[in-house]
């Protein structure tokens, strides 16, 4: 109560400014910004954390964005830059360039399966190890390095091994008398190239499908076994049905993958080109073909093709995928 009998300015109702022109010692009490102010301190801190993305956007433009424009581009063109269809033509017309395509869908499906199958099952068997254990830290090391160990490294280092001159060859030769020229020349063949890839496929398997299997829940298998299912029963009617998106998809990554490799396939093999990457090469660097650039890249549109069509095919995949683990 005030002395003359009043109650007291109330600043939450608005009392403050009556106060003061009575005569009141009552002033507003400084507050948060409001208004323009704020939304422009809110502008700047989201443009700030926004930098951290262009150095990415800046590589993507760069290395991806770019030359895709530029192979979609001289697929389309003539030499002089006139639009034309007769490098696309020529790529599905010629027997050599259809063949390089079902070499290069074989050789990636085959290797894309073979590393599904062999990479699920040492990820399944690292998923029902402990989880803080020596073998899953061990097993994770070494694959993130082997998926990585691709291109003229690995091809060398089979070569060092299985080669002409390749250690097991010697010590096959040294032990039984057998040639070289006998036992090694399927490092060099298309079965070998296929071998070679299998190679980095199996330790990407475990990194992408790993993170599937952990999530199976152990409250799922013992509901199944409470309800007098046995093993099959559990992995037919449950974690099957939940894992078979990311085990496709898994394997469409695997396929994307040994469907753009390249250095690998060209330091194994020097005579012929079995695969589209092979062919592409043969009109960037021979001597022979000249001025024929525009038809390697439109085998490389092809190749581009048969990508966004693998990985819409993952993208539904992945929203499958999404829905179980909503």
């Amino acid at each position: 109560m005030t002395p003359t009998g009043g109650t007291d300015p109330d600043p939450a109702n608005g009392d403050v400014g009556l106060a003061g022109a009575r005569g009141g010692s009552f002033a507003p009490s400084a507050g948060p910004p409001v208004g323009p102010a704020r939304s422009r301190r809110k502008q700047l801190r989201s443009a700030a954390r926004s930098l951290g993305a262009v150095p990415f956007l800046g590589y993507v433009v760069i290395f991806l964005l770019w030359p895709t424009v530029l192979v979609v581009a001289g697929a389309f063109a003539t030499d002089s830059g006139e639009t034309t269809l007769d490098n696309v033509r020529t790529v599905v017309s010629t027997g050599a360039y259809l063949n390089a395509f079902k070499g290069s869908l074989e050789l990636s499906a085959a290797t894309a399966l073979a590393g599904g199958i062999l990479g699920g099952l040492l990820a399944w068997a690292v998923a029902e190890g402990d989880p803080d254990g020596v073998l899953r830290r061990a097993v994770l090391a070494v694959s993130g390095v082997l998926a990585q160990f691709g291109g003229v490294m690995l091809a060398f280092g089979f070569l060092a091994t299985y080669g002409y001159s390749g250690l097991v060859t010697l010590v096959v030769q040294h032990l039984f008398g057998l040639s070289p020229y006998a036992t090694a020349g399927w490092i060099y063949s298309f079965f070998g190239l296929g071998v070679v890839y299998t190679f980095f496929q199996i330790p990407l398997m475990v990194l992408i499908f790993l993170p599937a299997l952990d999530g199976l829940q152990s409250q799922w298998r013992e509901a199944s076994d409470n309800l007098g299912g046995n093993a099959w029963a559990y992995w037919r009617h449950v974690a099957g049905p939940i894992l078979a998106p990311s085990f496709i998809g898994a394997l469409l990554l695997l396929f994307v993958n040994a469907f753009s490799a390249y250095a690998t396939a060209a330091a194994l093999i020097s005579q012929g080109s079995p695969i589209v990457p092979l062919q592409i090469r043969t009109y960037m660097q021979s001597e022979l073909v000249i001025g024929q650039a525009n038809v390697g890249k439109a085998l490389a549109f092809g190749m581009v093709v048969v990508v966004i069509i693998v990985m819409s095919l993952h993208a539904l995949l992945q929203r499958r995928t999404a829905k179980w683990a909503s």
